[in-house]
């Protein structure tokens, strides 16, 4: 979310009292979200329906039934009037039938109903505000679940392989499922929406309107703006320490991404690009050391390895993964042509702290809250109260060193009050694109959960590896993936290292710290890779773009998370140490074969590369991997050759004719 970010609902030929209505359920929302955030926490099944019904009502009131910028019509509000309708049912129905649904041992006939229409509702609801792709995921995740002997469409049990065929569920089963716990549409990815990125979201929301967004956007173009991407740049670096102690990818996404998404929008990155840098780096916060969401704790017990070990072994591979998002930024800086401002074209650092350093107390506060073990959705509170009282501080001495006079306080108030209700508003419509897909996203889950989808596909998965190491973790990843759809990181984790760590350590000769390794990172991936890509979803939330396109992005550029564990897996010095030409080696040729990975990924390092360039790039970085030491130094100086001459032929460029004007890197304006 950031200064141009084309705000959802202000649309010209909504009439005034939709634009009214849009406000007030906006407003409406984010003050019940801080009531739960931090006066009087609510049990999910309050929570988070209120808060789908809240969105539900704003995405029909925002995005009409013809598409934006088309008025209604007649036919139109009767459709729209009917899911507003709908919403406040599927928003109240649980909170209001509680009791009743929890001491009940068969779901009512009204109660399945209600699921259905929840279901109905929300696939829509996701069509308009995220995409038409979101839905028919949805869509063909609930068809699985009617497949089967016993299920609504038995016919679709032949098209399916013998492992992934089960009983098949009706649909008063999987209405049940969807709506009536906490494993389907009200589960995980919702109530993450629901908590924490909602109220960060919010956040953001208040920096905007209170002119801190522009004093962070003056402060990092100060400190980075020679640099090419200098904000992108700035957005890796913070997540790495911002994520090392929150130790939760979209609880940083939401965290630094409200700071450095902007920044990255201004100097030239499309949303989706930045959103997907924010959630690829922020997705490092659970790899880097010390706290690694719950991991290393984790690990430590099922290795019986001290906690402190297990750190300090984690330490390199964190730095190679942050390394690689960096030179991915980078890289595509110099592709888009983004340059570096000259100092005269720069605010002074000194200049914008006078003008603005109370902005960095909501920061330090932030920061000092996270460290001191608070819950993500608390800090955020005392952020958004921190933010409102530094602005409010700064606007009363302004107000007293001018003259203090009745009107004029008054006039102040009328602003601060102002200013309020739109962050409210703002804050609100902005969590709508990600809140519905996450909801989508609950149902793969509560599938995923029903028939077992994720279990048999990481039997499935390791019984097809043959035998086979690499085969093996192919599909390891892959089983992962899935796993992520269902589950949270570390219980995806645990889950994983149950079904597979005793096949990779006994079968494969793994060792087990190295299993555990590759088993954790591998389980960080559905933090960023479609359909279900929470800190992506995040990201969108904050960039104003569509969440699909954003998760892509940040599956781009977190492709350091499935390459770095091989290295584990096959340089087994750089964790379980060795002769020191031995790690120096194993950690050298991890920083070339990325590098050239990251370079034929792009097509660009020093200037485009040429696509037989490219394609001999591979085997390079493949032979890396090559439990060989000739072939891993052939592989290393066939990477180097082909860098150093991409570097050579970019020297070559700019000395030519064509290169004497700067007219390929324009300067860029603030």
């Amino acid at each position: 979310m950031g200064m141009d970010t084309e705000v959802p609902g202000r649309d010209p030929t909504q009439p005034r009292i939709v634009l009214r209505a849009i406000a007030v359920v906006g407003i409406a929302l984010s003050l019940f979200q801080l009531y739960a955030a931090g006066v009087q926490p609510l049990g999910l099944f309050y929570q988070r329906p209120i808060h789908l019904g809240f969105v539900l009502v704003l995405c029909f009131l925002i995005y009409p039934v013809r598409g934006r910028y088309r008025p209604r019509g007649t036919l139109g509000w009767a459709v729209d009037g009917t899911l507003i309708a709908a919403s406040v049912v599927v928003g109240a129905w649980l909170p209001v039938n509680i009791d009743t649904i929890a001491n009940q041992i068969f779901p009512r006939d009204i109660d399945v109903w209600v699921g259905v229409l929840t279901i109905l509702v929300v696939l829509e609801g996701a069509r308009r505000a995220v995409g038409l792709g979101m839905t028919i995921i949805g869509a063909v995740f609930i068809a699985y679940a009617f497949a089967g002997g016993r299920g609504e469409l038995p016919v679709l049990a032949d098209w399916m392989p013998g492992i992934l065929n089960h009983r098949g569920y009706s649909l008063d089963r999987l209405a049940s499922q969807m709506t009536l716990g906490a494993e389907g549409i009200f589960g995980i990815p919702l109530g993450v929406a629901a908590t924490f990125v909602f109220v960060f979201v919010l956040f953001g929301a208040f920096l905007e309107v209170t002119g801190a967004g522009r004093f962070f956007i003056d402060l990092a173009y100060a400190a980075t703006g020679r640099q090419r991407g200098g904000p992108a740049k700035a957005a890796v670096i913070a997540s790495a320490g911002m994520g090392s102690i929150s130790g939760s990818a979209i609880a940083n996404v939401v965290t630094t991404g409200a700071f450095t998404i902007p920044l990255m929008k201004r100097l030239g990155y499309r949303p989706a690009q930045a959103g997907g840098i924010e959630a690829a780096a922020s997705t490092g916060g659970q790899i880097m050391p010390p706290l690694m969401g719950a991991g290393a704790f984790l690990m430590s017990e099922f290795t019986q390895m001290p906690y402190v070990d297990i750190v300090l072994v984690s330490i390199f591979p964190a730095v190679l993964y942050f390394g690689s998002v960096y030179l991915l930024v980078h890289i595509a800086a110099v592709k888009q042509g983004m340059t570096g401002m000259s100092a005269a074209e720069l605010p002074g650092v000194r200049a914008v702290l006078a003008e603005g350093w109370h902005f960095l107390l909501p920061l330090l506060a932030l920061v000092a809250l996270l460290v001191a073990g608070y819950s993500p959705m608390r800090v955020g509170f005392f952020a958004i109260l921190a933010i409102v009282a530094a602005a409010s501080a700064r606007a009363l001495w302004v107000f007293f060193a001018n003259g203090p006079t009745r009107a004029r306080f008054a006039a102040l108030c009328r602003r601060g009050l102002t200013l309020t209700l739109q962050a409210l508003e703002l804050g609100a419509r902005n969590a709508v694109a990600v809140s519905m897909a996450c909801a989508v996203a609950g149902i793969i889950v509560g599938v995923v959960g029903l028939t077992g989808l994720g279990l048999k596909f990481s039997a499935m998965m390791i019984a097809f590896s043959g035998g086979n190491l690499v085969l093996a973790i192919l599909l390891v990843a892959i089983a992962s993936l899935i796993l992520g759809m269902g589950l949270p990181v570390t219980a995806a984790y645990i889950v994983l290292i149950i079904l597979v760590g005793p096949a990779l350590t006994q079968e494969f000769g793994m060792p087990i710290l190295i299993a555990h390794l590759l088993v954790f990172w591998y389980s960080q991936d559905s933090n960023v890779t479609p359909p279900v890509a929470l800190a992506g979803f995040a990201g969108a939330a904050i960039a104003g773009s569509k969440p699909m396109e954003t998760s892509v992005q940040a599956w781009k550029y977190a492709k350091g998370l499935y390459l770095i564990p091989l290295f584990m897996v096959f340089n087994e010095e750089i964790i379980l140490g060795g002769p020191l030409p031995l790690v120096l080696w194993g950690g050298f040729i991890a920083v070339v074969a990325l590098a050239g990975f990251a370079a034929a990924l792009e097509g660009f390092l020093f200037r485009p590369m040429a696509v037989w360039q490219r394609l001999l790039i591979v085997p390079g970085v493949i032979a890396c991997f090559w439990p060989d030491l000739m072939v891993e130094i052939a592989g290393v100086l066939l990477i180097l050759a082909l860098l150093a001459l991409n570097r050579a032929q970019g020297r070559g460029t700019r000395a030519g004719p064509d290169a004497a004007a700067p007219r390929a890197d324009p300067p860029m304006s603030p």
